[in-house]
């Protein structure tokens, strides 16, 4: 056996290795097929894996957890959340004895998005016919039969074993085609997700190989004996050499003459990962997430991410919220009370964690007359103030009902007497300032409005937006009541 016939098996045997790995993996992405990755526990396991569809599934499943679900009943001509009943604690408290409403809407979702289907079976008391317990039917645990509309629930786990009909059960469904079973997202993305785990899998691979120095060694000078004996001789100087790369060496010295040519990776292969990006795109747009949302390199402005944002809450979680805000209406409340009673998720905590747009928002309700001071206080878990029922407009933030003042009140006067407040209302944000040992560069640092500004606010009674004097009360920690009209918050 000659030299050359040595590195052929030395490649052989490279080969062989690799086959066997793969062998002993998963084959499913790999050959296409999918008897793995859509085995009896679902898909989820298998699809989980790829970091995308992970957090999109963690996404919408957290985003929709968050919300508070209101049980509301008409009184008068609004509806009053009744937070009395029942339902109130089981949807937002404890839906089941052993379960959070938070990991309950969680794993509801989680449930349609991975499977196409979430079964919550309600559970009535016996004694007030109320309705005490909401159990979530494992995954697999329900059979539908769709064409006489009936559920069988084998859930020994939850304690629910029984035939269902359709009225008797809460069935949330994703994307359907007959209206009475849903669809998994991963069912459609099948292909796409299959991608990403060969991708994954080839990635590794292709670094657990470039992690290791690979080469040929040759010399047929310096080493001692013919044929087969000097092909050993290169054999054992190899073995040496390559366990001395696997301890971490870095530099290792060559016997004689004995030539080393390193094997590297080509450009093909280092632009893999870049085609890894289309992937992840294409498995936001099954879920419709921006990819900005994943933690995609894709690099926005302000205003691109408002607008993802604004997308993502209008085009793709309002639709899931009231998939189940409808669901719960059909299934728990009578056909008669239909208009007296709803389910709606409060989408304020959308925004309370992002100040900016949280504080805008409750300014343009404000000045819109949509709420009045005290109504938001009481949101926020603060006493009431006195005059914070009035409904103000924006203009001058007068009483709403005063109209006679306004017509009767000329321009010119209208000015000076805008002019007189504004003075006024300098000089207590000048005052508050000083009591908290701030400068006009201090104050223009915290609340990102210019010394420029302030100052012409404070000495010359300037007027300001309704946004910058929220701004000013949040870093002066005071109430706008004092700064507009002197009044003290208690």
């Amino acid at each position: 056996m000659g030299f050359w016939q040595n590195i052929i098996n030395l490649f052989k045997r490279s080969n062989e290795t690799d086959s066997t790995t793969e062998a002993s993996s998963s084959t499913g992405p790999r050959t296409g097929d999918y008897t793995q990755f859509f085995s009896y526990f679902g898909s989820g396991h298998s699809a989980l894996s790829v970091a995308t569809v992970y957090r999109c599934v963690q996404l919408l499943s957290e985003s929709v957890a968050n919300l508070p679900l209101q049980y509301m009943r008409l009184k008068g001509d609004i509806y009053v959340e009744d937070k009395s009943s029942r339902l109130h604690y089981l949807l937002n408290v404890q839906p089941d004895y052993t379960k959070s409403a938070f990991d309950f809407w969680k794993e509801v979702v989680e449930n349609v998005l991975l499977d196409g289907n979430a079964y919550i079976v309600p559970i009535y008391s016996v004694v007030t016919m109320e309705v005490d317990r909401l159990v979530l039917c494992g995954r697999h645990t329900v059979t539908h039969n769709i064409y006489d509309d009936t559920y069988t629930v084998c859930d020994t786990v939850n304690g629910v074993n029984d035939v269902y009909d359709e009225a008797n059960i809460i069935h949330i469904k994703g994307h359907t085609k007959n209206g009475k079973q849903g669809v998994s997202v991963l069912e459609y993305a099948r292909q796409t997700i299959d991608i990403a785990i060969t991708g994954d899998r080839e990635t590794l691979k292709r670094f657990s190989n470039g992690g290791n120095v690979r080469g040929i060694i040759s010399n047929d000078k310096t080493v001692t004996g013919f044929g087969e004996y000097q092909d050993d001789e290169l054999d054992k100087t190899a073995e040496d050499v390559d366990s001395r790369f696997q301890r971490g060496e870095r530099i290792v010295s060559l016997p004689g003459q004995v030539d080393f040519k390193q094997i590297s990776l080509s450009s093909t292969d280092m632009q893999f990962l870049e085609s890894r990006k289309f992937t992840v795109r294409d498995i936001c747009r099954f879920f419709g997430v921006h990819p900005s949302f994943v933690f995609d390199d894709t690099s926005n402005n302000y205003k691109s991410a408002e607008m993802a944002n604004v997308a993502f809450l209008s085009n793709t979680l309002n639709p899931l919220l009231r998939n189940i805000e409808n669901e719960f209406l059909r299934k728990l409340i009578a056909p008669s009370l239909c208009c007296k009673r709803k389910f709606e998720f409060d989408r304020r905590a959308l925004y309370s964690s992002d100040l900016d747009s949280k504080v805008k928002y409750q300014t343009a309700t404000i000045a819109a007359g949509i709420y009045t001071v005290n109504d938001w206080r009481q949101i926020e878990n603060r006493p009431p103030i006195d005059g914070g029922d009035k409904i103000l407009v924006s203009a001058n933030l007068r009483d709403i009902n005063d109209n006679n003042a306004v017509a009767t009140t000329t321009k010119k006067e209208e000015k000076k007497e805008e002019k007189r407040m504004n003075q006024e209302i300098g000089l207590r944000i000048r005052e508050v300032r000083k009591k908290k040992g701030l400068s006009r560069g201090d104050l223009a640092d915290m609340s990102g409005i210019s010394p420029k500004f302030i100052f012409q606010i404070e000495k010359q009674g300037l007027g300001f937006s309704v946004d910058t004097l929220m701004q000013l009360t949040r870093v002066l920690e005071t109430s706008y009541d004092y700064l507009l009209e002197g009044r003290t918050e208690f």
